[in-house]
């Protein structure tokens, strides 16, 4: 389990280290049934798969929550947050070599981090060195 805490007021939540994504979504009302949509980019990220059952936690939305989010992140809250952070370390996997050379590993949920200099197939241990939205840079510290 993982740890959440949010810097306004002490929240702690307990994660499972299962979970595969985290967004915001509107519950719609379809008279015989309720409707949560996933975001597209969850299916086409690798996050979840489409036809597959899935657990499903519903956490309130009331004011004092959605500021303790917008405080903690400036990812809006119906995208899920990087896996990785600057500076942290990792062991990946390549799996591809992106379109200018450099190595290509996925970690949660899909989540890529481009790595210059490394080979398919290559297992390397890492910094990460720059974190976007979508896909992080990683600096080779050590072949394994």
């Amino acid at each position: 389990m993982g740890r959440f805490v949010a810097e306004r007021r002490s929240i702690t939540l307990e994660i499972s280290d299962q979970l595969l994504c985290l967004f915001s979504a509107d519950i719609r009302d379809e008279g015989d049934r309720y409707v949560v949509e996933v975001p597209r980019r969850e299916v086409e990220t690798g996050a979840v798969d489409s036809g597959s059952t899935y657990r499903v936690a519903l956490i309130s939305a009331d004011e004092e929550t959605e500021t303790d989010e917008e405080t903690v992140s400036d990812t809006p809250p119906d995208q899920p947050q990087p896996p990785v952070e600057p500076g942290e370390t990792r062991y990946v996997e390549i799996e591809d070599i992106g379109k200018q050379g450099d190595g290509i590993a996925r970690v949660e949920r899909g989540y890529v981090i481009i790595v210059p200099g490394a080979e398919i197939d290559e297992r390397v241990k890492i910094e990460v060195t720059e974190v976007k939205s979508n896909f992080a840079v990683g600096e080779i510290i050590d072949d394994v």
